[in-house]
Protein backbone atom coordinates (compact mmCIF):
# COMPACT_ATOMS: atom_id res chain seq x y z
CA UNK A 1 0.00 0.00 0.00
CA UNK A 2 0.96 3.79 -0.57
CA UNK A 3 2.16 5.44 2.30
CA UNK A 4 4.04 9.24 3.05
CA UNK A 5 7.09 8.33 4.94
CA UNK A 6 10.10 9.92 6.08
CA UNK A 7 13.32 8.45 6.07
CA UNK A 8 15.52 11.11 7.93
CA UNK A 9 14.88 14.21 9.74
CA UNK A 10 14.73 17.15 7.82
CA UNK A 11 12.82 19.84 5.27
CA UNK A 12 9.88 18.81 3.18
CA UNK A 13 12.18 17.42 1.06
CA UNK A 14 12.39 14.42 3.03
CA UNK A 15 8.71 13.00 2.61
CA UNK A 16 8.33 10.59 0.25
CA UNK A 17 5.60 8.04 -1.12
CA UNK A 18 6.52 4.65 -0.64
CA UNK A 19 5.05 1.26 -0.77
CA UNK A 20 4.67 -0.44 3.03
CA UNK A 21 3.22 -3.86 4.59
CA UNK A 22 -0.45 -3.98 4.35
CA UNK A 23 -1.96 -4.14 8.09
CA UNK A 24 -3.56 -7.03 9.92
CA UNK A 25 -5.84 -6.34 12.24
CA UNK A 26 -5.62 -7.82 15.50
CA UNK A 27 -7.73 -8.34 18.11
CA UNK A 28 -9.80 -5.42 18.92
CA UNK A 29 -8.26 -3.59 15.95
CA UNK A 30 -9.68 -2.29 12.99
CA UNK A 31 -7.98 -1.29 9.32
CA UNK A 32 -9.17 1.48 7.75
CA UNK A 33 -9.19 2.31 4.15
CA UNK A 34 -7.83 6.19 4.13
CA UNK A 35 -10.16 9.19 2.31
CA UNK A 36 -9.08 12.01 4.32
CA UNK A 37 -5.75 12.57 6.59
CA UNK A 38 -5.14 15.58 8.31
CA UNK A 39 -1.68 17.57 8.05
CA UNK A 40 -0.54 18.56 11.59
CA UNK A 41 2.06 20.71 13.58
CA UNK A 42 2.67 17.55 15.00
CA UNK A 43 3.49 16.12 11.40
CA UNK A 44 5.98 18.57 11.21
CA UNK A 45 7.74 18.00 14.15
CA UNK A 46 7.99 14.24 13.46
CA UNK A 47 9.55 14.99 9.92
CA UNK A 48 11.81 17.45 11.84
CA UNK A 49 12.99 15.54 14.71
CA UNK A 50 12.46 12.23 13.66
CA UNK A 51 11.11 9.35 15.82
CA UNK A 52 13.14 8.91 18.87
CA UNK A 53 14.31 5.58 19.37
CA UNK A 54 11.42 4.36 16.93
CA UNK A 55 13.84 3.18 13.68
CA UNK A 56 12.76 4.96 10.46
CA UNK A 57 10.74 4.93 8.20
CA UNK A 58 8.20 6.73 9.87
CA UNK A 59 4.55 7.32 8.41
CA UNK A 60 3.31 10.68 9.83
CA UNK A 61 -0.38 11.94 10.94
CA UNK A 62 -2.88 11.52 13.79
CA UNK A 63 -5.99 12.08 12.13
CA UNK A 64 -7.89 9.99 9.25
CA UNK A 65 -11.42 9.08 7.94
CA UNK A 66 -12.61 6.40 5.47
CA UNK A 67 -14.18 3.07 5.37
CA UNK A 68 -13.23 0.44 7.76
CA UNK A 69 -11.28 -2.23 5.02
CA UNK A 70 -11.07 -4.97 7.83
CA UNK A 71 -11.93 -5.57 11.58
CA UNK A 72 -10.50 -7.62 14.03
CA UNK A 73 -12.12 -10.40 16.92
CA UNK A 74 -13.79 -8.08 19.09
CA UNK A 75 -13.87 -5.18 17.27
CA UNK A 76 -17.71 -3.68 16.56
CA UNK A 77 -17.75 -2.21 12.96
CA UNK A 78 -18.71 -4.15 9.74
CA UNK A 79 -16.38 -3.53 6.46
CA UNK A 80 -17.74 -0.91 4.66
CA UNK A 81 -18.72 1.22 7.20
CA UNK A 82 -17.65 5.04 6.89
CA UNK A 83 -15.42 6.03 10.58
CA UNK A 84 -13.12 8.53 11.69
CA UNK A 85 -9.86 8.00 14.29
CA UNK A 86 -7.40 9.22 15.98
CA UNK A 87 -3.67 7.53 15.07
CA UNK A 88 -0.76 7.91 17.40
CA UNK A 89 1.85 7.80 14.76
CA UNK A 90 4.84 7.33 17.29
CA UNK A 91 4.70 3.17 16.57
CA UNK A 92 5.99 0.64 14.26
CA UNK A 93 2.65 0.38 12.16
CA UNK A 94 3.20 4.62 11.80
CA UNK A 95 0.19 6.98 11.37
CA UNK A 96 -2.76 8.08 9.25
CA UNK A 97 -1.25 9.19 6.09
CA UNK A 98 -1.37 5.65 4.27
CA UNK A 99 -3.87 3.81 2.36
CA UNK A 100 -4.54 1.90 5.10
CA UNK A 101 -3.89 2.40 8.74
CA UNK A 102 -4.34 0.32 11.61
CA UNK A 103 -6.11 1.39 14.57
CA UNK A 104 -7.29 0.59 17.78
CA UNK A 105 -11.07 -0.25 17.57
CA UNK A 106 -10.98 2.01 20.68
CA UNK A 107 -10.08 4.98 18.68
CA UNK A 108 -12.18 4.51 15.70
CA UNK A 109 -16.19 5.87 15.51
CA UNK A 110 -18.79 6.58 12.62
CA UNK A 111 -18.86 9.33 10.78
CA UNK A 112 -22.40 10.94 10.73
CA UNK A 113 -24.56 10.72 7.73
CA UNK A 114 -24.04 13.77 5.60
CA UNK A 115 -20.35 14.25 6.72
CA UNK A 116 -17.87 14.43 4.41
CA UNK A 117 -14.59 12.26 4.72
CA UNK A 118 -12.55 15.53 4.31
CA UNK A 119 -14.31 17.02 7.09
CA UNK A 120 -15.05 14.01 9.72
CA UNK A 121 -10.71 14.02 8.83
CA UNK A 122 -10.40 17.81 10.87
CA UNK A 123 -12.20 16.56 14.25
CA UNK A 124 -10.46 14.25 16.29
CA UNK A 125 -7.20 15.96 17.75
CA UNK A 126 -8.39 19.28 18.35
CA UNK A 127 -11.87 17.79 19.55
CA UNK A 128 -10.20 15.48 21.83
CA UNK A 129 -7.93 18.52 23.38
CA UNK A 130 -11.08 20.66 24.22
CA UNK A 131 -13.11 18.21 25.92
CA UNK A 132 -9.73 17.34 27.71
CA UNK A 133 -9.54 20.89 28.42
CA UNK A 134 -12.94 21.57 29.31
CA UNK A 135 -13.27 18.32 31.64
CA UNK A 136 -9.98 19.56 33.77
CA UNK A 137 -10.82 22.80 33.98
CA UNK A 138 -14.19 21.84 35.68
CA UNK A 139 -16.30 25.02 35.40
CA UNK A 140 -19.96 24.99 36.36
CA UNK A 141 -22.70 26.02 33.79
CA UNK A 142 -22.82 29.80 34.31
CA UNK A 143 -19.20 30.46 34.78
CA UNK A 144 -16.80 32.66 32.41
CA UNK A 145 -14.79 30.91 30.13
CA UNK A 146 -11.71 32.95 28.73
CA UNK A 147 -10.79 31.68 25.18
CA UNK A 148 -7.13 32.92 23.67
CA UNK A 149 -6.33 32.52 19.86
CA UNK A 150 -10.22 31.87 19.32
CA UNK A 151 -9.85 32.21 14.99
CA UNK A 152 -7.80 28.85 15.12
CA UNK A 153 -9.41 25.48 15.13
CA UNK A 154 -9.00 24.52 18.42
CA UNK A 155 -9.89 28.23 19.94
CA UNK A 156 -13.10 27.54 17.46
CA UNK A 157 -13.96 24.18 19.09
CA UNK A 158 -13.46 25.77 22.76
CA UNK A 159 -15.90 28.17 21.67
CA UNK A 160 -18.62 26.10 20.36
CA UNK A 161 -18.41 23.45 23.38
CA UNK A 162 -17.81 26.25 25.80
CA UNK A 163 -21.02 27.54 24.16
CA UNK A 164 -22.62 24.07 24.44
CA UNK A 165 -21.45 23.27 28.20
CA UNK A 166 -23.40 26.56 29.46
CA UNK A 167 -20.27 28.83 29.82
CA UNK A 168 -20.04 32.17 29.44
CA UNK A 169 -17.48 32.34 26.65
CA UNK A 170 -14.84 35.65 26.18
CA UNK A 171 -12.95 35.30 23.27
CA UNK A 172 -10.32 37.11 21.74
CA UNK A 173 -10.25 38.13 17.84
CA UNK A 174 -7.78 40.35 16.00
CA UNK A 175 -9.02 43.49 13.62
CA UNK A 176 -10.67 41.20 10.78
CA UNK A 177 -11.45 38.34 12.87
CA UNK A 178 -14.16 39.40 15.19
CA UNK A 179 -17.60 38.15 12.83
CA UNK A 180 -15.84 35.09 12.50
CA UNK A 181 -14.79 34.46 16.29
CA UNK A 182 -18.60 35.83 16.39
CA UNK A 183 -20.19 33.42 14.19
CA UNK A 184 -18.98 30.48 16.49
CA UNK A 185 -21.04 31.80 19.56
CA UNK A 186 -18.46 33.93 21.47
CA UNK A 187 -20.92 35.98 23.73
CA UNK A 188 -18.31 38.80 23.99
CA UNK A 189 -15.21 39.40 21.91
CA UNK A 190 -12.00 41.00 22.77
CA UNK A 191 -9.65 43.00 21.18
CA UNK A 192 -6.39 40.80 20.52
CA UNK A 193 -3.35 42.61 22.41
CA UNK A 194 -0.06 42.04 23.71
CA UNK A 195 -1.87 42.56 27.29
CA UNK A 196 -4.57 39.95 27.63
CA UNK A 197 -4.91 40.37 31.02
CA UNK A 198 -5.72 44.28 30.68
CA UNK A 199 -8.21 43.22 27.58
CA UNK A 200 -10.37 40.68 29.05
CA UNK A 201 -10.17 42.47 32.47
CA UNK A 202 -12.19 45.18 30.68
CA UNK A 203 -15.37 43.11 30.18
CA UNK A 204 -14.50 41.06 33.52
CA UNK A 205 -12.65 43.07 35.93
CA UNK A 206 -11.84 40.16 37.98
CA UNK A 207 -11.10 37.91 35.54
CA UNK A 208 -12.47 34.72 34.17
CA UNK A 209 -13.20 31.61 35.81
CA UNK A 210 -11.06 29.68 33.42
CA UNK A 211 -9.43 29.73 29.85
CA UNK A 212 -8.62 27.73 27.16
CA UNK A 213 -4.75 29.30 25.79
CA UNK A 214 -5.17 27.96 21.88
CA UNK A 215 -2.45 30.89 21.49
CA UNK A 216 0.42 29.14 23.31
CA UNK A 217 0.53 32.01 25.53
CA UNK A 218 2.24 30.24 28.62
CA UNK A 219 2.65 32.84 31.21
CA UNK A 220 1.02 35.22 29.44
CA UNK A 221 -2.37 33.57 29.64
CA UNK A 222 -2.72 34.37 33.71
CA UNK A 223 -3.35 37.79 33.88
CA UNK A 224 -6.93 37.32 32.33
CA UNK A 225 -7.56 34.46 35.10
CA UNK A 226 -9.00 35.25 38.16
CA UNK A 227 -7.39 34.50 41.60
CA UNK A 228 -7.98 30.71 42.24
CA UNK A 229 -8.97 30.58 38.60
CA UNK A 230 -7.27 27.70 35.90
CA UNK A 231 -5.81 27.52 33.16
CA UNK A 232 -5.88 24.89 30.16
CA UNK A 233 -1.78 25.02 28.41
CA UNK A 234 -1.88 23.39 25.27
CA UNK A 235 2.16 22.98 25.26
CA UNK A 236 2.91 21.33 28.30
CA UNK A 237 3.81 24.33 30.48
CA UNK A 238 3.13 23.96 34.04
CA UNK A 239 4.46 26.78 35.57
CA UNK A 240 5.42 28.93 37.75
CA UNK A 241 1.65 29.97 38.24
CA UNK A 242 0.70 32.76 40.47
CA UNK A 243 -2.64 33.82 42.92
CA UNK A 244 -3.34 30.03 43.31
CA UNK A 245 -4.59 29.61 39.50
CA UNK A 246 -4.45 25.85 38.95
CA UNK A 247 -2.58 24.97 35.84
CA UNK A 248 -4.15 21.72 33.74
CA UNK A 249 -1.45 21.35 30.53
CA UNK A 250 -3.31 18.87 28.29
CA UNK A 251 -2.01 16.00 26.39
CA UNK A 252 -4.38 14.39 24.02
CA UNK A 253 -2.89 10.97 23.69
CA UNK A 254 -4.29 10.59 27.12
CA UNK A 255 -7.63 10.71 24.80
CA UNK A 256 -6.80 9.28 22.01
CA UNK A 257 -8.79 5.88 22.96
CA UNK A 258 -11.15 7.10 24.67
CA UNK A 259 -14.30 6.44 22.89
CA UNK A 260 -16.67 8.41 24.75
CA UNK A 261 -14.85 11.52 23.81
CA UNK A 262 -14.98 10.69 20.40
CA UNK A 263 -18.89 9.67 20.02
CA UNK A 264 -19.53 12.78 21.62
CA UNK A 265 -17.38 14.81 18.80
CA UNK A 266 -19.27 12.69 16.12
CA UNK A 267 -22.73 13.79 17.84
CA UNK A 268 -21.53 17.41 17.90
CA UNK A 269 -20.92 17.14 13.97
CA UNK A 270 -23.74 15.33 13.58
CA UNK A 271 -26.04 18.11 15.30
CA UNK A 272 -23.63 20.88 13.69
CA UNK A 273 -22.67 22.08 17.36
CA UNK A 274 -19.03 21.95 15.81
CA UNK A 275 -18.32 22.78 12.29
CA UNK A 276 -15.34 22.28 10.08
CA UNK A 277 -13.03 25.16 8.08
CA UNK A 278 -11.13 23.35 5.80
CA UNK A 279 -8.20 25.65 4.42
CA UNK A 280 -7.11 23.65 1.57
CA UNK A 281 -6.99 19.77 0.08
CA UNK A 282 -3.89 18.28 -1.26
CA UNK A 283 -3.49 14.87 -3.24
CA UNK A 284 -1.42 12.39 -1.01
CA UNK A 285 1.49 12.87 -3.96
CA UNK A 286 1.50 16.61 -3.07
CA UNK A 287 2.42 16.21 0.87
CA UNK A 288 5.71 17.92 0.45
CA UNK A 289 3.82 21.13 -0.67
CA UNK A 290 0.87 20.95 2.34
CA UNK A 291 3.88 20.84 4.84
CA UNK A 292 5.34 24.34 3.42
CA UNK A 293 2.05 25.77 2.94
CA UNK A 294 1.70 24.60 6.98
CA UNK A 295 5.06 25.76 8.32
CA UNK A 296 4.88 28.95 6.77
CA UNK A 297 1.86 29.79 9.12
CA UNK A 298 -1.23 31.92 8.69
CA UNK A 299 -3.64 28.90 7.97
CA UNK A 300 -6.88 29.26 9.04
CA UNK A 301 -8.93 26.05 8.78
CA UNK A 302 -7.09 22.73 8.33
CA UNK A 303 -4.90 21.06 5.63
CA UNK A 304 -6.52 17.76 4.20
CA UNK A 305 -4.60 15.13 2.47
CA UNK A 306 -6.79 12.78 0.15
CA UNK A 307 -6.26 9.64 -1.30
Amino acid sequence: MRSVIITRPGDPSVLEIAERPKPQPGPHQVVIRTAAATVNPTDVLLREQGGGELPPPWTPGTEVAGTVEAVGEGADFQPGERVFAAVYPRRPEGGAQAELVLAPAASVVRTPDGVPDVEAATIPMNGLTVLQALRRLNLPPGATLGVIGSAGAVGQYAVQLGVHAGLRVLADAKPGEEELVRGFGAHEVIPRSDNPGAAFRAVVPDGVDGLIDAAVLDAAALAPIRDGGALATLRFWTGPTERGIRIEPILVLDDMERTESLQELADHLRTGRLTTRIADTYPVDRVQEAHRRLAAGGVRGRLVLVF
